[in-house]
């Protein structure tokens, strides 16, 4: 077994202090949209998702900038990345999300909790994407060769 690098562990900390933290803010949403209007849970859940998702992304954003991989200045340039990293999840999540929700309500033995098991099926899945996504795209830090001159992008 190996054992993570700093990076790595510090970015599994990190997420799951942010998966914690999406966690309980995107079921909130979701719940409170939901009650809002309870007649299209499948549609509110999406609606809870993409409104906790800006909120969701900024936190990551700077936990990762400033804890897992330490970068200096660019912030506005590595946010912007870090849209291009969420994004396509994002996109996919809301594709999935209303038949998810749908087809869960039909096969749980409680559908009042499809929209909340909808969700944390979609959280394990953004997860893995942004840490690849953060690792290669985000904060990407450029290549050195042997003799020192800095690889341009």
């Amino acid at each position: 077994m190996q054992i993570p690098s700093g990076e790595k562990l510090r970015f599994l900390v990190a997420g799951g202090c942010n998966t914690l933290f999406g966690i309980a803010d995107t079921f909130a949403m979701t719940h409170l949209m939901v009650l809002a209007y309870p007649a299209q849970p499948a549609l509110m859940t999406s609606a809870g998702i993409a409104v906790s998702t800006v909120l969701n992304i900024t936190v990551s954003f700077f936990t990762y900038k400033l804890f897992v991989f330490k970068t200096k200045g660019n912030a506005l340039k590595e946010y912007l990345r870090s849209l291009l990293v969420y994004l396509p999840s994002l996109a996919i999540s809301m594709l999935v999300v209303v038949p998810l929700t749908v087809w869960l309500r039909h096969v749980l033995p409680n559908p009042a909790r499809a929209p909340l098991v909808a969700t944390g099926m979609i959280v394990a899945f953004t997860v893995v994407m942004s840490f690849l996504g953060h690792k290669h795209i985000t904060f990407k830090k450029k290549a050195v060769d042997p003799v020192g001159a800095v690889d341009v992008e």
